[in-house]
């Protein structure tokens, strides 16, 4: 693994043809959740089977959330209380049309970042994807952005911000998408998930959607599939 800086986020590179990012093989970016370091999803650059070469970077998010137990990061802030006081009470809140304080700023470093690997690292096939509030932040990217993307992933996201993003959707239209659920998920409930997927399909892009019987989390059969979305989309 090495670390670096990258359009002004810490990035630790994995894969490639010397374990460090090397090489000039396809590259997925993958998002971290919030709350979580910013090595959370590092380990699975070993575990998704993707063609040999396919370099992996994971952007570290900027905020430091100083929750009290080890490095917790995050891409905006969230009222953390309040979501589990809903959660308590039963109340799946909708967040189809909010539009999170601190998006604009997180979507513009993550599309620093691109430019840079598109710069620096060479990057002619990129897969941009994340997990949670990662995930989020991907489709915002992708959306918001005309960038050569070959893929979009979305691990246990939801949809935020729909009159911003349904509008952009049909711009992407072909794209490939690989979006996962599960379906007792309490913190971002799969119904809403799931509108975000109708919505895609209806502008065009292509989503191969994979649900689980599962909570907020990434459970093997998602990283199997997941293989097999990037090798077909990587093989293109």
């Amino acid at each position: 693994m090495k670390v670096e800086q990258l359009g002004g986020l810490k990035v630790r590179l994995t894969g490639g043809t010397d374990g460090r990012g090397g090489g000039d093989g396809p590259v997925v970016v993958l998002l971290h959740g919030w709350g979580a370091p910013g090595d959370d999803l590092v380990p699975l650059g070993q575990e998704i089977d993707t063609p040999h070469g396919t370099r992996y970077v994971f952007p570290e998010a900027p905020l430091s959330l100083q929750m009290g137990f080890g490095d917790s990061r995050g891409w905006w802030m969230l009222d953390i209380d309040k979501r589990q006081r809903e959660i308590a009470a039963g109340r799946a809140r909708d967040l189809s049309r909010k539009v999170p304080e601190g998006l604009a700023e997180a979507r513009t470093k993550v599309i620093a970042l691109l430019d840079e690997l598109e710069r620096r690292a060479g990057a002619k096939q990129i897969v941009l994807g994340g997990f949670s509030q990662g995930a989020m932040l991907a489709c915002d990217v992708a959306l918001h952005t005309g960038k050569p993307l070959v893929g979009l992933v979305m691990l246990s996201g939801t949809l935020l911000a729909a009159d911003e993003w349904t509008p952009l959707m049909p711009t992407r239209k072909g794209l490939k998408v690989f979006q996962s659920h599960g379906s007792m998920d309490q913190l971002l409930p799969s119904f809403m998930a799931e509108q975000l997927r109708d919505l895609l399909n209806q502008a065009g892009l292509s989503v191969e959607w994979v649900g689980f019987r599962g909570g907020h989390e990434i459970p093997g059969l998602v990283l199997e599939k997941l293989g097999e979305f990037l090798r077909a989309v990587f093989a293109h």
